[in-house]
């Protein structure tokens, strides 16, 4: 029971800074795909909740300490901006397990003042449909798990 407890969180916590690693830490650890699907999306919306409620702050702060201005025509800040026109929380929802990751998601719906109930709802069914997509081909590719034996 403690080992078992023990495996979802370090599933859950490997997905908290980068979603896939939380598939692959399932398939390391043994999980079945559906389990490394939930933890992965627990782990992600700690994040989310976490950032969602921290992340204006954490935007002040970084400017309070940054001695110069931040590049305003990243590659990076073009790409999050046209997907926002594009598609709103939506699609930045949608690429934010595999493109944006749990931690720069948020913060980027928090920046363009997406209201807390929408992030929650549209990062939660990314996270979901995500997990059991990646947990079940990461548990499919036989050679992650030859590699681990």
């Amino acid at each position: 029971m403690k080992t078992t407890l023990l495996k979802y969180l370090s599933v859950a916590l490997a997905s908290t800074l980068k979603f896939f690693g939380g598939p692959i830490a399932g398939v390391v650890l043994k999980l079945t795909w559906i389990e490394t699907a939930i933890c992965s999306a627990i782990g992600m919306m700690f994040s989310v909740l976490v950032l969602t409620y921290v992340g204006g702050a954490i935007q002040n702060f970084i400017k309070k300490r940054r001695k110069t201005p931040p590049k305003k025509f990243s590659r990076t800040n073009r790409m999050a901006v046209n997907v926002w026109k594009r598609f709103g929380i939506i699609g930045i929802a949608f690429l934010t397990p595999p493109l944006f990751t749990p931690l720069f998601g948020p913060i980027l719906a928090v920046a363009f003042k997406v209201p807390r109930p929408a992030i929650f709802l549209w990062m939660s069914t990314s996270a979901i449909l995500w997990g059991l997509a990646i947990s079940y081909i990461a548990h499919k590719m036989t050679f992650i798990q030859e590699w681990i034996r």
